[in-house]
């Protein structure tokens, strides 16, 4: 029989197959000699040990079509991450990490912010203004009010989705939106420091529908880039594309040198400022790794 694993708690994995359920299972013990771990998301083939008890072994492990790293899944489609319009306050250097992060990994990522119900035009317009040329989709939602659900559904629709972002962001609500029988626990937000509380602890794969899934994961609170050289940043950023032919020197890193295409960009109000401030701080960070 094959299947997806769905999840995978303390050395058992919990195996879908469709139009008979979910069964538990142990992988085989020849996994463990070769040094190869199952992954929330593979597809296996496996044995059934006890069809009443819903009970198998997990004997192969279909080629993966891709493999992440953080988060450790398998055969991922896509992205979808998540941040609030406010409360909490989105954090722009966060989210750029993460969009590099699935950019090295080769995944497309699309970018959504929740709770326009609690913000203003003007919010929404500088989240635009900033994104729209990141070289990403971008969607606004508002889970509260169902506003959104219905184009994120087709964006959705028979891919197998990673769904990441910060707590309190609402993504757990909005899975109970999707699928209600979920049932997920939320997280409220702390008035005290605006942040929310983790609810998810583990990476689970829930099927929507007919060849949906949507992968969730724990909350993240801080980002490290950190296999990528500094000089090849700038690549991860395609709002500088179009300028960098403009620069004097064919090596600028848009950051100390005259003469800059990307530079004069940002001045003009053609690149965001603020995109641009992350980039010269990731970029410090990675220059700095090489003196350890």
């Amino acid at each position: 029989m094959q299947g997806k694993i769905l999840k995978g708690i303390a050395g058992f994995y919990y195996v879908h197959i469709c139009e008979k359920g979910i069964y538990e299972c142990k992988a085989k013990g020849a996994f463990r000699n070769r040094q190869i771990k199952p992954l929330v998301g593979d597809n296996v083939e496996m044995d059934i040990i006890d069809e009443e008890k819903m009970l198998g072994n997990i004997v192969s492990i279909l080629p993966r079509e891709n493999e992440l790293i953080r988060p450790a899944v398998a055969n991922v489609s896509q992205a979808l991450v998540i941040f609030a319009v406010k409360d909490p306050a989105p954090n722009y250097n966060m989210l750029t990490r993460f969009l590099i992060m699935m950019e090295a990994q080769k995944v497309d990522t699309v970018i959504c912010f929740n709770k326009t119900d609690l913000a203003c035009d003007s919010d929404i317009e500088k989240l635009q203004e900033t994104y729209k040329k990141c070289g990403h989709r971008v969607m606004f939602i508002s889970n509260f009010k169902e506003e959104g659900i219905s184009e994120l559904k087709r964006v959705l629709d028979g891919k197998t989705t990673v769904l990441a972002g910060p707590s309190g962001v609402g993504k757990s609500t909005l899975l109970n939106t999707l699928l209600p029988e979920a049932n997920i626990e939320t997280g409220s937000i702390s008035d005290k420091i605006k942040r929310g509380r983790h609810t998810t602890r583990h990476s689970e794969v829930f099927n929507l529908w007919e060849n949906t899934y949507l992968l969730d994961t724990p909350g993240f609170t801080s980002l490290y880039v950190t296999d990528i050289a500094c000089e090849d940043l700038k690549y991860y950023f395609a709002e500088f594309d179009e300028y960098g032919s403009e620069c004097r020197f064919n090596g600028c890193v848009h950051i100390g040198e005259p003469d800059c295409g990307v530079k004069k960009a940002l001045l003009e109000g053609k690149i965001s400022r603020l995109r641009y401030d992350n980039y010269v701080d990731i970029y410090n960070e990675l220059k700095n790794q090489k003196k350890y």
